[in-house]
């Protein structure tokens, strides 16, 4: 998998990609990250990559004429997907994750800043994605975000492959609780049936856990997981 950073701050991302499991899968050549600053692709002396909107409005829009410059610097894989951060696309979940994963081979990421980038940019874009339904200064954040999420979706990067299977979100659901030792920490003590040794009994704790939790927490999820459970009833 490569990624493509189309970034004004490159050195935002150097800390990140070299520290836990992504620093440890990018060293493994599991993924490969390059960035790339449209700021070297600015025409006049100041290599401006910003200017002021048509129609007046408070803030600085990125130009178009730089990003696509950068853009058609990059190498062009076959299943290549060209993403734009933003507030306004697309909200980031882990079954988008899991399509990126397994659906390109690379991924040119758009990290705007400012007030946005115009509009004629959405010409390169095959994709818009948000990290929710708020603002930062940057795309940088949820740009890494979004590499985290999918890297750690590759195989080879994370050591017990089974384990992605069971994480929140992956069947619907929320995670269940879980616990390490001691058995009893400050009078709060380890449900009984996770001793018990007995799998079956604590598969269906953990199952009806993360029913509950899910319910309690998450009542949108929890409606659509009854919705395709109720579906996948019928059809069978």
């Amino acid at each position: 998998m490569r990624f493509d950073l189309v970034t004004l701050f490159p050195d935002f991302f150097t800390s990140p990609l070299s520290s836990g499991l992504l620093g440890k899968a990018l060293a493994r050549k599991i993924a490969e990250v390059h960035c790339v600053n449209p700021r070297d692709f600015a025409t006049d002396k100041h290599r401006r990559v910003d200017d002021e909107p048509y129609g007046g409005g408070v803030g600085m829009l990125m130009k178009p004429e730089p990003i696509f410059a950068a853009v058609d610097s990059l190498p062009v894989l076959p299943r290549r997907d060209v993403i734009l951060m933003t507030p306004q696309g697309k909200s980031l979940n882990q079954r988008l994750l899991g399509e990126l994963a397994q659906g390109y081979d690379q991924l040119v990421v758009i990290c705007g800043h400012y007030e946005g980038v115009d509009e004629r940019v959405l010409n390169l874009v095959t994709r818009e994605v948000s990290l929710g339904d708020f603002v930062l200064t940057c795309g940088e954040i949820p740009a890494l975000a979004l590499i985290n999420g999918v890297v750690r979706l590759l195989p080879g990067t994370v050591g017990k492959a089974d384990s992605l299977k069971t994480e929140s979100f992956e069947a619907g659901l929320l995670d269940y609780p879980q616990y390490t030792r001691p058995a009893e920490f400050r009078g709060w003590k380890v449900p009984d049936v996770l001793l018990s040794g007995n799998h079956a009994a604590i598969a269906r704790w953990r199952e009806a856990q993360q029913i509950q939790r899910t319910n309690e927490r998450r009542p949108d999820l929890y409606a659509a997981w009854l919705k395709d459970a109720q579906q996948q009833s019928e059809e069978s």
